[in-house]
């Protein structure tokens, strides 16, 4: 049996009779670790499917007059003895409280318990598999020649997996269904449980006498600690702190090092016939990169001479408040994306390299309402036309490429926007009965084109408040083109140390000198309509969001769906507010909608 897999061997000493044996237990290990981790991604994937598709068959009962027998809507009437009828949607209820909404603190970031089980377990398997089967021929337990470089080979065999989880094209996503941006914590997960194992690796050979000294002079040792050295590098600029003090360092480290590492890690395991652990990664990476310079190029060709009208895609800048830009273009017209999703932006005038990309999310709807047939529409939309039509974005000014995105927006420049995407998943919420979005600041990003597309499908199926002004003529007409089948209600929270609408009195409405110029008039007038709009209220103060979901769920029955964009806090507060008192297993089962919760959160973990 032929061994893809060697040691190092001092010439001076007898051949080690347990070389074999440690080469055939790093392979098995190997193949145990990868065949566990393909099964739990299956399971995933069945999963999700299974999932896709019951919502998709409830949907069709519920369009087809067949509510009756749907397990989600029938049971008992609220208030009254438990149904088991619906014990089936108390259970899985139950597991998305415990695995997702249940979550434990680290500092300032929440983890919930899907995620700590996950670390937890892949920790505990490549731990267990690294110091298995370590007895020498000689009854020697716990052989360091074993577990040392089993260590390395577990290590370097999770490499294309770091690799896959970390790129925006995932093919773990497109299997599990789960968005890039969720994967990327498994990503920086994997890579630092691995940097652990590469230690062990490492000080399995330093430590024992005469250790790597005597090796310096070969090639592949000096490649080891070049890419150890790079990955030990790349591990401390990836901690939180400093990638939210400076992202853009960070970027950039992480493709330097990143690049020095695998080079390193090549050159190292290619000594030991291992480095069909490495090419893959490097290919994973490379497909990704071309798949975006292609998606690059087919979006923006008229930047790259295949089309007419030079700059048609030029963007132009809008600030807002003094920290949050409107940045607007035209939609190319073979771009198409779903509410939620998230694209790169490319501004070679405003970022320090010309081709860094930075996501956001599209704050703007790709909506047929105004197609090419359908123009005439577009002066019935007014102000909010942007939103139905071109591609927006809704910017949080802080510091380096954001800063001096702001200091475009002052100037009131055109720049050049180079888009890629879209990307991540979509949520689906036509399905549902009720639908709960709760934004935060910029989260309104997300949540404006998820209600504006669910106005639209339901149109289809025939059935600080200076911020307001950013989307106050989009959220009335919302409210306005809603079908009778479709009950809007929009709340509005004054958050921040003035909370009051500006230029309102007492009795809700407009001061005439309070707002001036026109502008500023056009402001004012949007706000009067939306304010007094049926569907919206307004309070002072941060919201209750526990007795809001609360009373949402004593008012539907079926499924309900939460989704929420806005910070950690926010988000922290909603996973709180739809725990067991709504959507627990008695809840359940005394009438209490089926209740699922998607959470778009800032911050880095």
């Amino acid at each position: 049996m032929v061994y893809p897999y060697t040691v190092i061997v001092d010439a001076a000493r007898p051949v080690d009779p347990d070389r074999a044996r440690e080469a055939y237990y790093v392979v098995l290990h190997v193949k145990e670790l990868w065949w566990s981790i393909a099964g739990f991604v299956g399971l995933v994937a069945v999963l999700q499917l299974t999932s896709y598709l019951h919502t998709k068959l409830a949907g069709r009962r519920r369009n087809s007059d067949e509510q009756i027998h749907d397990l989600e809507k029938t049971g008992s009437a609220r208030g009254r003895g438990l149904s088991l009828r619906r014990l089936p949607v108390a259970i899985i209820n139950t597991f998305r409280v415990l695995a997702f909404r249940c979550t434990v603190g680290i500092g300032s970031y929440q983890l919930n318990l899907a995620e700590v089980f996950l670390t937890a377990a892949y920790i505990v398997m490549l731990f267990t598999l690294a110091f298995l089967d370590t007895t020498s021929m000689e009854g020697k337990k716990l052989d360091i020649a074993y577990w040392g470089n089993r260590a390395g080979g577990l290590a370097a065999s999770q490499f294309p997996l770091i690799a896959a989880l970390g790129t925006k094209n995932n093919i773990i996503g497109y299997f599990t269904g789960i968005g890039y941006d969720k994967l990327n914590y498994l990503h920086r997960m994997t890579a630092r449980v691995s940097f652990v194992l590469l230690w062990v690796h490492a000080g399995s050979h330093i430590a024992p006498a005469p250790g790597i000294s005597a090796y310096l002079g070969e090639l592949f040792i000096r490649a080891a600690l070049l890419a150890i050295v790079a990955f030990s590098t790349l591990i401390l600029v990836s901690l939180r702190p400093i990638r939210t003090a400076s992202y853009e360092f960070f970027f950039y480290a992480h493709f330097a090092t990143v690049m020095i590492m695998l080079a390193g890690a090549y050159v190292h395991t290619s000594k030991m016939e291992l480095a069909y652990f490495i090419w893959p990664a490097i290919l994973i990476w490379a497909l990704d990169r071309f798949v975006r310079i292609v998606r690059l190029v087919a979006f923006n060709h008229s930047y790259f001479g295949f089309g007419s009208g030079s700059g048609t895609m030029d963007a132009t800048t809008e600030l807002l408040s003094d920290h949050f830009i409107r940045l607007r273009l035209r939609r190319p017209a073979h771009f198409h994306w779903s509410p939620g999703q998230t694209a790169y932006l490319i501004l070679p005038g405003v970022s320090a390299i010309p081709f860094e990309a930075h996501p956001f999310t599209i704050a703007s709807i790709d909506s047929p309402l105004l197609s090419e047939g359908a123009t005439e529409k577009e002066p019935e939309l007014g102000a909010s036309a942007p939103y139905w039509k071109e591609l927006v974005f809704l910017i949080q000014a802080r510091g380096g490429f954001t800063k001096r995105l702001r200091e475009s927006a002052l100037e009131g420049k055109p720049v050049k926007v180079f888009v890629d995407g879209p990307y991540g998943p979509s949520p689906d919420l036509g399905k549902y009965d009720t639908s709960v979005l709760v934004a935060g600041g910029t989260g309104v990003s997300y949540t404006l084109p998820v209600l504006l597309d669910i106005v639209h499908t339901s149109a289809d199926a025939k059935e600080s408040t200076e911020h307001l002004s950013w989307v106050s003529d989009t959220l009335l007409k919302a409210a306005q083109l809603a079908p009778p089948s479709l009950k809007v209600e929009i709340r509005i929270f004054v958050t921040g140390p003035n909370r009051s609408v500006p230029g309102m009195n007492r009795s809700g409405s407009f001061d005439d000198d309070s707002i001036t110029g026109g502008s500023e008039n056009e402001k004012k007038d949007s706000l009067s309509e939306v304010l007094a709009h049926s569907a919206v209220t307004v309070a002072e103060g941060r919201p209750e969001l526990g007795a809001l979901l609360r009373q949402e769920a004593e008012a539907t029955t079926g499924r309900m769906s939460v989704d929420v964009c806005g910070s950690q806090a926010i988000a922290s507060a909603v996973r709180q507010g739809v725990r067991f008192g709504v959507a627990g297993a008695t809840s359940i089962m005394r009438g209490n909608p089926s209740v699922t919760l998607h959470v778009e959160s800032f911050g880095y973990a």
